[in-house]
Formats: structure tokens, sequence, C-alpha cells
């Protein structure tokens, strides 16, 4: 079996030829920010809004709410998300861990449920299923979807939103080799991105 992908900037596994990641549908037909510009709207959703929205990205509502049951238990099973960030992605003398939030990774085969990590030291998604893929010798292999950044490795993170509903808001994150990660479905979005700048301002 093939190593994870691996770069100077980040990790992800699996590799992303099964799963590329991509930018959002919505923004791609109407694109609300321009050269790292984010026209930001003064309108702010709901949390019953964002909840509804957050499970309405799921393939199937049904599993959706499934997998977040089971990733309530797994939270509480292991002693908090804390615990889940360091049992999951290796931490560095020091680090500490600033929010960890329940979001979409976006990709070309369909958003991916998991956990957002934003520590001192690195971001982090972790999906909440694994996710089956084929390996080199042909069988299906089934892993978490992880992504890992260095928070160094950051170039810069942009505010996002579908200008045909500005409730929907995204986070791009831009590496220092220009490649990109799209998050959204954000439960408490502004929590999130006023963290990401926290762990950037941190760094710089």
């Amino acid at each position: 079996m093939e190593s994870p992908l691996t770069s100077s900037s980040y990790d992800t596994t699996p590799d992303r030829k099964h799963a590329s990641l991509s930018q959002p549908a919505s923004l791609q037909q109407t694109p609300s920010s321009s050269h790292g510009e984010t026209k930001l709207r003064t309108k702010r959703s709901s949390l019953a809004f964002r909840i509804r929205d957050h499970v309405k990205m799921g393939p199937k509502w049904s599993e959706t709410v499934k997998g977040k049951l089971r990733l309530g238990a797994r939270i509480i099973q292991q002693g908090g998300r804390e615990n889940i960030f360091k049992q999951i992605f290796a931490v560095e003398e020091g680090e500490q861990l600033l929010k960890a939030s329940q979001c979409y990774l976006s990709t070309t085969s369909g958003p991916i449920a998991g956990l957002l990590f934003v520590s001192t030291q690195k971001v982090a998604f972790c999906s909440e299923r694994s996710i089956s893929f084929p390996s080199p010798t042909g069988e299906v292999i089934k892993t978490p979807y992880k992504v890992l950044i260095p928070i160094k490795k950051i170039k810069r993170a942009n505010q996002s939103e579908n200008v045909d509903n500005p409730a929907q808001k995204y986070i791009e994150i831009v590496t220092v080799d220009d490649c990109d990660f799209w998050f959204m479905g954000f439960l408490r979005y502004e929590k999130a991105i006023s963290n990401l700048h926290k762990a950037l301002s941190l760094a710089s």
C-alpha cells in the first residue's frame, strides 16, 4: 500500500486523485471574492439555519444524522475533542488546540463531513467516517480522510459566501505552494474564522 500523498505544505489521505479537493460549486457559479478580497455581507444567519444547512450538505439526511450521533458518542467516549485531536494528529510540545469545528471539506467527490482542528501549530481535518478508495493493487481500502496543514505553510485564509445565499459561508485556506482547501457548513463560523486568524497571527 502506498503512503498518503505528501508535499511540503500539507498531508492528505486518501490520495487526492480519488477525492480531489474542490472549490464549492456555489462559488464556482457565482463567486463572491476576487484576488483574495472577499465582499462580505452584513446579513447573519441563525444557528437554526446553520444546523439545517449543515445537515442538508450530507448525501443522505438519515446517514448524516447517524454520523452526527456517532461523532457525538465518540467525543464523549474519548473525553472531548482535544483528546481526539491528540490521538489522530502528532502534537508538538507547547502546541495548544484553539478550536475544533464540525464542518465539511469540499472535494470533487462531494462534501466530506468531519472535524476541523485549529491549533497554534496546524490546521487539521479528519472525516467523521472512513472513506473507501482503491489501492494501487486494486483492493478497496477504508480510512478516515485527513488533511494536515502546518500554520507556517499557510499563505492566507479567505472568507467567502454564496452570493445567492449569503448565509452559506466558506473558509478558503491557500498554502505557500498555491494549493487551496475549502471548508463549509460551519455551525459556528465566526468562532472558526476568528481562531484561524488568531493562529496565523501568533505564527507571524
